[in-house]
């Protein structure tokens, strides 16, 4: 997904609640059932010792499994509200 805020609004649409929440701090009191994630360290492809690109990866903690169609929506891209389809996703399950 090229946008943190893409991911944020689908992850919005899927859950269908704004209870998502993106590295939020400790302190916080999450409102439950939601959707905490964090942004991993960035993946960076070099040539000539300049780095011309990089992969975004977020890690994803939900309060329950999600099911098959849903994992294949974020496979395949999710059209949002707004008529713009996200670009497909790699998407890991991982403590299923």
């Amino acid at each position: 997904m090229a946008e943190r805020t893409e991911l944020q609004t689908l992850l919005e649409t899927i859950l269908g609640s704004d209870a998502v929440y993106f590295q939020p701090p400790m302190s916080i009191k999450l409102i439950y059932p939601c959707i905490f994630y964090e942004r991993s360290r960035i993946k960076t492809s070099f040539a000539d010792n300049n780095p011309y690109g990089h992969e975004k990866e977020y890690k994803v903690l939900v309060a329950r499994q999600p099911d098959e169609n849903q994992l294949e929506a974020l496979r395949h891209g999710v059209i949002l509200e707004d008529g713009y389809r996200t670009a497909p996703a790699q998407v890991v399950v991982e403590n299923p």
